[in-house]
């Protein structure tokens, strides 16, 4: 199989009349979602969760097996994981998540371009599976896509060859700043030829599907980079994977249009109703602390176990930022006698307790864990 040439962008294969309809429900539906993350005053803590979930569902189309409960297990006692054998799927969904806030921090003042992937990239793959194949650098050999163990000649997908990678790079840099008739459409094509130009030896997919955010926020369709498409690829993989497919051997784009803007529409009002829940709860649980309590810390506390749902009781204190040990013990024992903490993990001589707030991690995975 020869090394594949993709077309040049920008495209003049997309039939825009087709997808007017799409078009304005995706728009439409991530107006909904974006208008909601306004209201919330500290979306990157608040919606911590959902981030780190997201970093979870990414790795898992590459056969990553950790859960969210187990990362966060992990970063609150990293000492005590059960697992050893995980060690380094957890460590890919951390990287994820820490590529995520770089990213953040980085588009605020500078627009999205090839040198910020590369510096992404180096992140995802730091100590991870990847590690050794040239992270944060584009490949400089043919790589191609295959069961492992698979020679090119079984090669189910070859992409562009090394030698043509620069060119195809530039191209596919000048296209994000193009101004396209849609910014979803755009992304889509954006997105797309970014899996066919493979530009990495691996964590191309990772790469690629946060590129989704990051886009939407670098071009202001979002009001902070919390959209994830990840939950809906991994229930749709094989479709994805097809789709993706069906441009290189159909130059088929306009059925991948299609295929991403319902994934918009179908992920924005599982996020908005995700979001809605996040909300609800909070309120509930701060008149429930408030009551509780009746401690001028209710709310740090309550915060604290909003971006922090798995933590050890010996960390509250510096988590919450509550003055003394003392008072964030007491504010413990309070929220674990009306239930709203419940102990994962004893505390046992001078290895502290693991406590969890159960109802916010069962909202965000869509399963009970206690």
């Amino acid at each position: 199989m020869e090394p594949f040439v993709p077309d040049t962008l920008p495209l003049n294969l997309i039939e825009w009349a087709a997808h007017v309809s799409l078009i304005g429900q995706a728009n439409a539906a991530l107006a909904r979602y974006d208008g909601m993350l306004q209201g919330i005053p500290n979306p990157r803590v608040f919606l911590s969760p959902l981030t780190t979930q997201e970093a979870v569902l990414s790795s898992r189309i590459e056969g990553t097996l950790a859960s969210m409960e187990e990362v966060l297990e992990f970063e609150a006692s990293p000492r005590e994981h059960a697992e050893p054998s995980k060690h380094e799927d957890i460590q890919e969904i951390i990287n994820y998540r820490a590529a995520m806030w770089k990213a953040i921090e980085y588009l605020r003042e500078r627009p999205l371009c090839l040198n910020l992937v590369k510096d992404l990239h180096g992140i995802l793959l730091d100590s991870v599976r990847g590690r050794d194949k040239t992270p944060g650098q584009f490949r400089r050999t043919q790589n191609y896509i295959a069961p492992p163990g698979y020679p090119i000649e079984k090669a189910t997908f070859v992409p562009p060859s090394p030698d043509r990678l620069d060119d195809m790079l530039d191209n596919w840099e000048k296209y994000m700043h193009f101004d396209e008739k849609d910014v979803l459409v755009h992304l889509a094509i954006v997105k797309a030829q970014f899996e066919i130009i493979h530009p990495f030896l691996d964590g191309n997919g990772r790469m690629g599907r946060m590129l989704v955010p990051l886009f939407l926020f670098a071009k202001k369709l979002l009001s902070s980079p919390m959209f994830y498409l990840s939950a809906y690829l991994e229930a749709n993989r094989e479709a994805y994977y097809t789709r993706l497919q069906a441009i290189s051997q159909l130059q088929d784009w306009n059925g991948w249009i299609q295929f991403f803007l319902t994934a918009v529409v179908e992920q924005a009002a599982i996020n908005i109703d995700k979001v809605r829940g996040i909300l609800h709860l909070y309120e509930e649980m701060k008149a429930k602390v408030v009551e509780t309590t009746h401690s001028q810390f209710a709310i740090q506390a309550l915060d604290a176990i909003f971006s922090r749902p798995i933590f050890e009781g010996s960390d509250f204190a510096a988590i919450s930022r509550i003055p003394t040990k003392m008072t964030a013990s007491v504010l413990i024992r309070q929220l674990k006698n009306v239930g709203i903490l419940k102990v994962l993990r004893p505390a046992s001589g001078r290895r502290s307790a693991l406590l969890v707030f159960p109802e916010l991690i069962n909202l965000v995975e869509g399963k009970s864990i206690v």
